[in-house]
């Protein structure tokens, strides 16, 4: 007799389940797409059209810096720095690590900090290191200046770099003037 309960419960619980089962498929219809996956359309190789990195220089694009540094955060300029503490110093005659010491950076001659090896690719690529000169820097170095040492993948957003720059223009005995 204990059988038979057991085994009628059982079928009952199946019983059930299928019901519920036919009253759910009743009472919801999905629908489902015809194709279940986004095409994606790939130009073919030697054609005419460029990627969109590719066709917009985003060192160009940059719009000018000098209106984002009157507004900038020296505060958010120091946090963002702590990311280069590792490989830079930024005290006065400190010394250099990964990375050349970082004060004056500002208005200085790139590859100029002396007892640091730089890349072959920084020395030739010359100039100063002016305000706009280092936010196209910052944003890629190693798209901006092919070869860099540099291990860093940039700061995507302006007013970081805006911040970063204006906190490391205060890291002189003379900053350099905002114009």
């Amino acid at each position: 007799m204990e059988t038979n309960k057991i085994l009628g419960a059982v079928i009952l619980a199946l019983l059930l389940l299928a019901l519920f089962s036919k009253t759910g498929e009743m009472l919801v219809h999905p629908d489902f797409p015809d194709e279940t996956a986004y095409k994606i359309d790939v130009p073919e190789e030697g054609s005419q059209s460029e990627s969109s990195e590719e066709a917009v220089d985003p060192f160009e694009a940059l719009g000018d810096i000098m209106p984002l540094l009157q507004t900038a955060s020296l505060e958010n300029g120091e946090k963002l720095s702590k990311k280069c503490s590792t490989c830079h110093s930024f005290n006065s005659g400190g010394a250099n690590k990964a990375g050349p010491n970082m004060w004056n950076i500002v208005n200085r001659k790139k590859a100029s900090k002396d007892g640091f090896a730089y890349s072959a690719a920084l020395v030739e690529f010359g100039g100063k290191w002016t305000y706009s000169e280092l936010n196209k820097f910052f944003l890629k170095p190693k798209k901006y200046i092919k070869g860099t040492k540099m291990n860093f993948n940039g700061l995507k957003k302006d007013s970081d770099r805006a911040d970063l720059i204006l906190w490391l223009r205060s890291l002189a005995d003379n900053p350099a003037p905002l114009n």
